[in-house]
């Protein structure tokens, strides 16, 4: 997100603050949120990261856009955009230690008055998503929404610097060792079962002696 000459910028308190006002004045701000202001997200970084308090730094920017109203005359209508960036250690599922993630963040939102205005919203477009706005708006909550919508569905490395000692021993490995070491003692792979084939041949010979009829 870039700065517009002539966007009023100013500091807003985060937790509390008047998005309708801010959007129809085209403001903007920025600021920086911890990891351990965000409760939800904190529960996400293990115990045993090397840094378990990150910091994401956020900008927000109000506009208005015109918009067909049911009367057929077209209206102002709020929007609110937000850019996060930062990252924060995750585990990873496949090696299970702490790996960084980072996280990019750039969301457009459709400011609604009332949660049945949300729905009453058309769905086709999908890169603008619609919420509830008011005069006592939390960015931070937004903030922690967007970051645990942008979690990778697996966290993991890239490459990961050793692998679990579960993954090496693999499931029931002990059981698969017993197993090779009873098919390794039959000689010659010959087993107690009688052989097949050796019948199929005796009974083309003309009986189960070998001796034809």
């Amino acid at each position: 997100m870039t700065e517009h000459p002539g966007k009023p910028v100013g500091a807003v308190d985060p937790r509390e603050f008047d998005v309708f006002e801010f959007a129809r004045s085209g403001r903007q701000a920025a600021g920086a949120v911890r990891v351990s202001q965000l409760p939800r997200m904190l529960n996400e970084v293990p115990e045993e990261a090397p840094d378990r308090d990150t910091v994401f730094t956020w900008q927000a920017e109000g506009s208005t856009q015109p918009e067909l109203q049911d009367d057929g005359t077209e209206g102002q209508q709020p929007y609110l955009r937000l850019a996060v960036h930062g990252s924060a250690w995750l585990e990873c599922q496949r090696c299970l230690s702490p790996y960084e993630q980072a996280f990019d963040i750039d969301a457009t939102y459709r400011l609604a008055a009332t949660e049945a205005e949300v729905e009453e919203f058309p769905l086709d477009d999908d890169e603008v998503d619609v919420i509830v706005g008011s005069r006592q708006f939390d960015l931070v909550d937004l903030i922690e929404e967007d970051l645990l919508l942008a979690l990778p569905l697996v966290p993991k490395h890239e490459v990961c610097p050793q692998v679990h000692e579960s993954l090496v021993s693999g499931v029931g490995g002990a059981d698969e060792d017993e197993d090779a070491e009873e098919s390794s003692d039959e000689p010659d792979g010959e087993s107690d079962k009688p052989n097949p084939f050796a019948a199929l041949e005796a009974l083309k010979r003309g009986g189960p002696d070998g001796q034809k009829h």
